[in-house]
């Protein structure tokens, strides 16, 4: 499992972004308050990607934010309009890697998913074959995250609408792999795109910021849950949920 969060609003340092909050990400790292499924931990690695106009560049590491004696020394100098961060519990099986930790960035998005598609690696095959060769040769890790990230990034690369593909990308797996947790998070720095299948996912909204997060990092007013099964489109000014279309429903 794990939990994330993107931002955006005025520019912020990267640190910020896992630091901020009574229940600030790196909290939530090793006490979520809304995890569902197995596993409370989150503390198999991290990473922060930040950007804007000029795309998006990262910092990743497998290990929790406060075991690493770089981080805050890094990230603290950094600062951008749009950060997307992920503290990661890995699912059984899978590599402990830097490289297998989101978030993912190329072309000028950057993508997490939290959850697992059950049934990996076969499930997801049908997917897989629909990915250019040289992008499958070329994963960064043998995860099923980065297998869903190389089948998205390859329909954005033909201009299709990412609204369009989220809801997708949720219901194949959903329907191919029964029970899979898919909330996935996916930024070009001027809006964020999520969805919350099987796991919690809310929002906030203040002026010109937008924070998109798998549960509220504080107690301030004015965090919204999203609905299971939906996909949710948030800019700064504006915030659009849309049910997924699907003939499998989220697990409990």
């Amino acid at each position: 499992m794990c939990r994330h969060l993107a931002r955006i609003g005025g520019p912020i340092a990267a640190g910020d972004v896992t630091a901020r909050g009574a229940h600030s990400l790196a909290r939530q790292a090793h006490a979520p308050r809304f995890m569902r499924g197995t596993g409370t931990l989150n503390v198999d690695g991290y990473g922060v990607a930040w950007g804007g106009g000029d795309g998006w560049r990262s910092y990743r590491r497998a290990m929790p934010p406060w075991a690493d004696p770089s981080g805050e020394t890094v990230l603290g100098a950094i600062t951008a309009p749009a950060v997307m961060a992920v503290v990661r519990g890995a699912t059984t099986g899978m590599p402990l890697s830097e490289s297998a930790c989101a978030p993912f960035i190329s072309d000028g998005w950057a993508f997490s998913h939290n959850g697992y598609a059950t049934g990996w690696p076969g499930s997801l095959e049908p997917l897989a074959a629909e990915i250019p060769l040289a992008d499958l040769m070329t994963l960064e890790a043998s995860v099923d995250s980065a297998v869903l990230w190389a089948w998205l990034r390859h329909r954005l690369r033909s201009d299709e609408d990412p609204a369009a593909l989220l809801p997708e990308l949720v219901a194949r797996v959903a329907e191919a792999a029964p029970g899979s947790r898919m909330n996935l998070l996916l930024s070009d720095g001027t809006h964020i795109l999520a969805t919350a299948w099987g796991h919690s996912l809310a929002w906030w909204r203040d002026g010109g910021e937008i924070v998109v997060a798998s549960e509220p990092t504080d107690d301030a007013p004015g965090w919204q849950w999203l609905p299971d099964g939906h996909l949710l489109i948030a800019r700064p000014d504006r915030v659009e949920t849309i049910a997924i279309p699907s003939t499998a429903s989220p697990p409990p």
